[in-house]
């Protein structure tokens, strides 16, 4: 499996689109879908793929997605699966790399040559001024932190945020 693809679907109901790598696709998903993919489990191996898609150290984006890094090394080593909790972090980040993908894809030609995971690596590294000068990666961990995260990208998306 490419690097650039760090979710895989095993369910067949959800899309067909998800055999495929799925970063670029989980934000196309319903709620349902997405809880479906959560509820089954997505292979510890999605974390360093999404890591290695996003250039960072593996070590570096568990700590940002308030995942442990013993038991999900575990995970990896024994290729398990992520429990339903460490999924839903894993899903909703990816969700995130999807709403980026998704911004960027309507404008074609200049979107040649770029990375969604790359760009929002980079992103949530630095202070933004709309969430009172947090990083956004301090708010990776938790389910409101990656919604209030999407809202601000929807938010630039249609110039809303200065």
């Amino acid at each position: 499996m490419p690097a650039s693809a760090p979710l895989v679907a095993r369910d067949r109901s959800a899309s067909d689109a998800l055999q495929r790598p799925a970063h670029a696709h989980v934000f196309q998903l319903s709620a349902i879908e997405r809880a479906r993919m959560v509820k089954q489990g997505v292979p510890a191996r999605a974390v360093q793929e999404l890591s290695a898609a996003m250039g960072l150290p593996r070590e570096q984006f568990m700590r940002a997605a308030g995942l442990a890094r013993s038991t999900v090394e575990r995970k990896i080593a024994a290729r398990g699966m992520l429990s339903e909790s460490e999924s839903e972090k894993l899903v909703g980040i990816s969700r995130l790399i999807g709403q980026v993908q998704a911004m960027v894809e309507p404008a074609d030609e200049a979107a040649q040559g770029f990375s969604a995971p790359r760009w929002f690596a980079a992103w949530i590294a630095q202070p933004v001024a709309a969430l009172g000068g947090l990083c956004p990666q301090e708010l990776l961990d938790t389910a409101d932190g990656r919604e209030a995260l999407g809202n601000l990208l929807t938010q630039m998306q249609f110039g809303v945020y200065a």
